[in-house]
C-alpha cells in the first residue's frame, strides 16, 4: 500500500477525528465522552492501530472505512499507540496520506505519574515481565520515557500537520473540568456546543485492582469479548471485571521510584517538556517538571 488515490483521501467515509494519545493519559474516557456527542461517531473498536501496525495498515483502506459511520459530521478513532513515535516511525506519514485534513488530539498528564502508569498496565497485563519498575527505567531510551517526550512525538505530526489541525488537552483538566474541556474540543471541531452530558463521573478503563494476569487469565484477556467491557455501563462492568479478572490475577504493590532515578528522568524530560510549553503557551504547573 504504497499510494492512495486522492479521490480516497476525500471520502466522507474517513474519518475526521484521531485521538492519538498518550497512553494512560484518559483516552478511553476522552474516546466514550465524544461518542456521547451527537454529531460524532467513534469508532466501536478503540484502538483501531491502522497507521501504527504494520498487519493492520496492509490490511488496506477498505478495511479501515468498515470502522466508521458513513452518516456522521465526525468520525473518529483513538489509538494512543500513534504517539509512540520510537516504536512505529511511519505512523504520522501513513496518517497523512490517508486523512490529510484529519484533526488531531494530543491528551497529555504528568510525564513520570504517565510512565508509572504505562509501567503498571504493562506489568499487570503480562506484557512486563520485570518487577523492579528501577531496572526497567535504568535505560532512558525505552517505551515509558520515550512516549512521555510529548513534545517529540508532537513533532512527528508538525511535519505534516499544520498547527490549527492540533489541539492538545490536559487530562487533569479532563477529569477535573469535563464539560468546559469538551466545550473546546467542540469548538475545535467545529460543532454545537450545546449538549448536556452527564457521564462525566464514568472515568473509563482504570485499574480498579492492581493484579497480575496468571498465564490463564492473559488468555482469557485476548479474547475479543474482553476488549468491550470497558464501554459497557458501570453496573454491568465493575462485577464483569470481578468475576473475569479477580479469579485469573495475582495482587501486585505499586512500583517505588527511588528518588535518585526520579530526579535525573525529570532532568532528561525538562527540555522536552519546555518546548512542549513554549509551543502551547501554557504552563502546566500542576506536572512535576
Amino acid at each position: 500500500m504504497t499510494s492512495l488515490n486522492s479521490e480516497i483521501t476525500q471520502s466522507k467515509k474517513m474519518p475526521n477525528l484521531i485521538i492519538i494519545g498518550a497512553m494512560k493519559s484518559a483516552t478511553t474516557s476522552l474516546h466514550k465522552y465524544l461518542q456521547s456527542h451527537p454529531q460524532i461517531d467513534m469508532s466501536n473498536t478503540k484502538e483501531i492501530n491502522f497507521f501504527s501496525s504494520k498487519t493492520n495498515w496492509e490490511k488496506g483502506i477498505e478495511w479501515y472505512k468498515s470502522h466508521f459511520d458513513n452518516n456522521a459530521l465526525i468520525k473518529g478513532e483513538s489509538s494512543p499507540t500513534y504517539s509512540a513515535y520510537q516504536k512505529f516511525p511511519e505512523t504520522s506519514k501513513r496518517m497523512y496520506s490517508v486523512v490529510p485534513d484529519a484533526k488531531l488530539i494530543y491528551i497529555v498528564r504528568d510525564p513520570i505519574k504517565r510512565i508509572i502508569s504505562h509501567y503498571i498496565h504493562n506489568y499487570t497485563s503480562g506484557l512486563e515481565s520485570e518487577e523492579d519498575i528501577n531496572k526497567v527505567l535504568g535505560d532512558f531510551n525505552n517505551d515509558y520515557v520515550m512516549t512521555s517526550k510529548y513534545y517529540y512525538q508532537l513533532e512527528q505530526y508538525l511535519k505534516y500537520y499544520s498547527k490549527s489541525n492540533i489541539l492538545i488537552i490536559k487530562t487533569g483538566d479532563l477529569n477535573r473540568f469535563p464539560q468546559k474541556t469538551l466545550h473546546n474540543v467542540y469548538q475545535f471541531l467545529e460543532i454545537s456546543t450545546d449538549i448536556k452530558q452527564t457521564i462525566y463521573s464514568q472515568k473509563m478503563n482504570q485499574s480498579i485492582y492492581r493484579r497480575r494476569r496468571t498465564d490463564l487469565g492473559n488468555k482469557i484477556a485476548q479474547l475479543p469479548i474482553i476488549n468491550q467491557i470497558p464501554y459497557l455501563p458501570a453496573v454491568l462492568r465493575k462485577p464483569l471485571k470481578k468475576i473475569i479478572y479477580l479469579p485469573f490475577s495475582k495482587p501486585v504493590k505499586k512500583p517505588q521510584l527511588n528518588q535518585h532515578l526520579r530526579d535525573y528522568l525529570i532532568k532528561y524530560l525538562q527540555e522536552d517538556i519546555n518546548q512542549l510549553r513554549k509551543y502551547t503557551g501554557r504552563k502546566f504547573d500542576e506536572w512535576c517538571l
